[in-house]
């Protein structure tokens, strides 16, 4: 998977240096394993600024703008919230293009409602926010792995449509 990671990567660069576009992410569960995959190629900080690991309700508050009311009535894991993670990490970082991932990675957190291996995905491009939820299984560092692989490949199925 890490050569995977790396070649999506590489992928999103060649595709973002080539369109003179930006990105940026907003993670929690992946605790900033996107920004890090982004940052393995040689020269992101051209297509690359910043990323966001907001890990705490708070953090996605203060550094997001996530409403805290949202936060309370939705939860952190849903697409109500991703979909505020990613317009505001877009708006923060003057980004032409985001992601954001918040997920239940385990082995605890979970419900009946959203389980251990709940994903929520949103991905920020010119023509709007796209949200999807997946559920992986496995332990913890294969579901956040799973969801940084999920992660860039949207983000080069968005950054294609332009």
């Amino acid at each position: 998977m890490i050569d995977e990671t790396y070649s999506l990567a590489a992928q999103l660069g060649q595709r973002m240096y080539a369109q003179g576009a930006k990105v940026t992410t907003a993670e929690s569960c992946t605790g900033g394993g996107i920004a890090h995959a982004i940052t393995a190629i040689p020269g992101s900080s051209q297509w690359f600024d910043c990323g966001f690991v907001t890990y705490s309700n708070g953090a996605k508050h203060r550094l997001l703008g996530v409403p805290t009311e949202m936060l309370k009535a939705y939860g952190a894991v849903s697409g109500e919230v991703v979909s505020a993670m990613v317009s505001g990490a877009a708006h923060a970082a003057s980004a032409d293009f985001a992601v954001a991932v918040s997920g239940i990675a385990g082995p605890g957190g979970g419900s009946s409602d959203k389980p251990v291996g709940t994903v929520w995905f949103a991905w920020y491009r010119p023509a709007g926010v796209l949200t999807e939820c997946l559920h992986f299984t496995g332990d913890r560092e294969s579901i956040r792995k799973q969801a940084v692989l999920v992660a860039l490949r949207g983000l080069l199925m968005q950054s294609n449509t332009v």
